[in-house]
């Protein structure tokens, strides 16, 4: 057992249990980061690569702070060529989200970004013979799936005015940030098992820490001389990236991909619940319906959720 392990766990099932926990947390936590993301977008004028470039370094010093002396080059060597894709592709990911939200608007890319995912980490679970595609686990998925459209849709008359080239590079973008995850999603296990739970999370985060940090060649990034947005960078990078990911990590390493990245869903449900509290956006009916489902088929898949040997 790695040391960074949170939980001392005696049989298979309940370590897929605490990681199916651990996965679930993740969402919530990255949920509550999409508020603080649009505060400082809205309020304080920040642009998202900047605020993914702090998040990234905060939570990588944070996990640095606990982690770093944990970190052997002996488990790092073998395994040193995944972190560095799946870290770039670990920024990459939010940065093509954000991109096409600045070009088609929030609904189409999340809707892309959250649900594509899922079911391209499930094909490729059952194509590798990792997962039995049952009517269970398409049933799962369906509703996972369905209730996530209900919950973010949302009718924005911007999107609809969106001239055609806009829209293609929206849709581009929101598609590459899909396939990104679905990938890191996949390899992030493999990494979190070789290196342990949080020498993994500290390793990718600062390779994503690195590079969105080029983006400093072309636009530096200023750190805020306000208290306010200070504290909600440290909010972003000890919450959202350095615990959230840690969670994600440790949940990668006990789940199948395709239980993974569906309890992560709980992010956007998050998300809206919180916007309703403290924003002043009601949800309506088709959104406590969408909420249902996919908190139901989240519950089924926990008690679905089979622990497999850990393998490289």
């Amino acid at each position: 057992m790695h040391k960074d392990a949170p939980f001392s766990s005696p049989t298979p099932h309940t370590a897929s249990a605490w990681g199916f926990m651990a996965a679930c947390a993740a969402g919530v936590l990255w949920g509550t980061g999409a508020l603080v993301v649009n505060l400082l977008v809205t309020q304080y004028g920040f642009r998202p690569e900047a605020i993914s470039f702090w998040r990234f370094l905060l939570g990588a010093l944070v996990l640095l702070a606990f982690f770093g002396r944990h970190i052997h080059w002996h488990r790092l060597r073998p395994v040193l060529g995944s972190v560095v894709l799946a870290g770039v592709a670990m920024a990459a990911y939010v940065l093509f989200w954000f991109l096409g939200i600045e070009q088609i608007g929030a609904s189409i890319p999340t809707l892309i970004a959250l649900c594509l995912p899922p079911v391209i980490v499930s094909v490729w679970t059952v194509a590798r013979g990792q997962e039995r595609a049952d009517w269970q686990l398409l049933l799962v998925l369906a509703a996972a799936l369905l209730g996530t459209v209900l919950l973010v849709t949302r009718h924005e008359p911007s999107s609809a005015q969106t001239a055609t080239g806009s829209l293609k590079l929206g849709l581009m973008y929101s598609l590459a940030s899909a396939f990104l995850y679905a990938g890191f999603s996949i390899i992030s296990g493999r990494i979190s098992i070789a290196l342990g739970a949080g020498p993994a999370t500290t390793c990718l985060t600062a390779v994503a820490a690195a590079a969105m940090g080029l983006f400093a060649l072309y636009r530096p990034f200023i750190w805020p001389q306000e208290l306010p947005p200070q504290a909600w960078f440290l909010y972003l990078g000890v919450v959202t990236a350095a615990l959230a990911l840690l969670a994600f990590s440790w949940g990668a390493a006990r789940l199948k991909p395709s239980a993974l990245t569906i309890a992560t869903l709980l992010e956007p449900l998050t998300a809206v619940l919180l916007s309703a509290l403290f924003l002043n956006q009601p949800m309506n009916a088709i959104q406590y319906l969408g909420g249902a489902l996919l908190l139901i088929s989240i519950a089924v898949l926990g008690r679905r959720s089979r622990p497999e040997p850990a393998t490289i």
